[in-house]
């Protein structure tokens, strides 16, 4: 394929055209990373302050309520060991959330996406700029929610800062699983059939609220193709200053959700987009 960049979306490479659906090139979604995020200022606060109050109130709520009849799990208090679970879980929302309503939002009733691409960016840019802007704005909440447990002692410094990519990395896998679901969607109805059918499910299958070993063994090793329990067997244990296994294991299977749903959402995006 040829370095063409194409004005309009009736100018756009024919779907034919090999890789036609991926971005032209490494640094044309930063111009809609930007422009998301200067949106995205104007109500800063409000929107950090909806993204932390959910996993703040399991945090405490159940860390403190069921922390009493628990006790310890895995030779930590229950409310350290939540924690932990908590953060890989805001990140997976918070990721899933921007991806599927505000990303929804700029396509198909604000019609951002045909404005941008009346630039020289392309579709694929657009697309990938969503998926960083959307982990971007997840790992806000995935590190706010670190820095309150260390603060107060739930969490251990400075190992913690090994989490840091991976909350990272984590919020690119669940907005590029998102962005799927996005492409697909006739209305934001849709949206619940993902919640309700693969979120809540893996948000309790994943070890966040009890330790996956509790699980009987069918549904231990159906666990580990899951994003959400990779990603919080690399943070918990970074968060509680023990040692890392399996890890080269656990970001494999992390960059797969990131690379293989970004490619398919991309196609499907321009199949709708250009149809």
């Amino acid at each position: 394929m040829d370095a063409r960049t194409y004005d309009t979306p009736s100018q756009a490479a024919p779907a034919s055209e090999p890789f036609a659906a991926l971005p032209a090139n490494a640094v044309n979604w930063i111009a809609v990373w930007r422009r998301n995020y200067l949106v995205w200022r104007k109500l800063a606060l409000a929107s950090m302050f909806g993204n932390l109050a959910d996993p703040m109130i399991y945090l405490f709520g159940l860390g403190f309520g069921m922390g009493l009849m628990v006790g310890h799990v895995d030779g930590v208090s229950y409310i350290a060991f939540l924690a932990t679970g908590t953060v890989a879980s805001s990140v997976m929302m918070s990721a899933s959330f921007e991806a599927m309503y505000s990303g929804f939002s700029r396509m198909h009733v604000q019609r951002t996406w045909e404005g941008i691409m009346h630039t020289p960016l392309t579709l694929g840019d657009i697309v990938l700029g969503e998926v960083m802007w959307a982990g971007s704005k997840s790992m806000l909440s995935g590190v706010a929610i670190m820095l309150v447990a260390g603060a107060l002692g739930y969490a251990n410094f400075p190992s913690m800062l090994l989490a840091l990519p991976v909350i990272a990395l984590t919020g690119l896998a669940f907005a590029s699983v998102a962005m799927i679901v996005t492409a697909l969607a006739p209305s934001y109805d849709f949206f619940m059939f993902y919640q309700t059918l693969v979120l809540t499910p893996m948000l309790l299958l994943s070890g966040v609220f009890f330790p996956i070993a509790q699980l009987p063994p069918i549904a231990r090793h159906v666990t580990q193709v899951l994003p959400l329990a990779n990603a919080v067997d690399l943070i918990r244990p970074a968060m509680l200053g023990r040692p890392l296994d399996h890890v080269a294991l656990h970001v494999a299977v992390l960059v797969a959700y990131v690379v293989v749903p970004f490619c398919i959402a991309a196609v499907l995006f321009r199949r709708r987009m250009m149809r």
